[in-house]
């Protein structure tokens, strides 16, 4: 039963991947079209990414969903928002980021190139380490906290997104 769940996923990913880049969305429009993403696109436009996002790129972006920001600290998502803390903000949000085009295939080439890991290089400048975890690809931050890529191949006109379940962080 969880194989078909997980198969019925990838089809929805890949099917919304192919209506996106057909319709010409960038990451940011599927973003913004997403409902599980209003904390993300809340905080992309407090930490002014919107435009940087909407660049060229390419960008693989590894996009927390609500629940995921909700896991994190009472109050963290409220104080990050804040004017104050934008460059905080903007670093939480850039660690999200690497640059290129990484679709899911690459991501799982790499760790099996790399022996079951691949370190990126994050915009922010930091490190994610992307290991299997099963048949799903795991994000490691810096912290050693982990997350788990839940959707794949969001494809927009300037990169993809990979939706995980938690926000992973750089190191403090």
């Amino acid at each position: 039963m969880k194989k078909f769940f997980a198969a019925v996923l990838v089809l929805g990913s890949s099917l919304l991947a192919k209506e996106s880049a057909a319709q010409g969305k960038d990451i940011v429009d599927i973003a913004v079209g997403s409902p599980a993403h209003t904390t993300l696109v809340a905080a992309v436009k407090a930490a002014d990414l919107v435009t940087t996002l909407k660049s060229k790129g390419p960008f693989t972006v590894f996009a927390p969903t609500n629940d995921a920001f909700g896991k994190l600290p009472a109050g963290t998502v409220e104080s990050l928002l804040q004017p104050e803390n934008k460059a905080s903000l903007t670093a939480v949000l850039t660690y999200h980021v690497v640059a290129g085009n990484l679709g899911s295939k690459e991501v799982v080439e790499a760790i099996k190139k790399g022996n079951g890991s691949a370190v990126v290089t994050t915009v922010q400048g930091g490190k994610l380490t992307l290991s299997l975890d099963g048949a799903k690809v795991k994000v490691t931050d810096a912290n050693g906290n982990s997350a788990y890529v839940t959707a794949v191949d969001l494809k927009g006109t300037n990169g993809v997104i990979h939706v995980i379940d938690a926000v992973v962080l750089p190191k403090s």
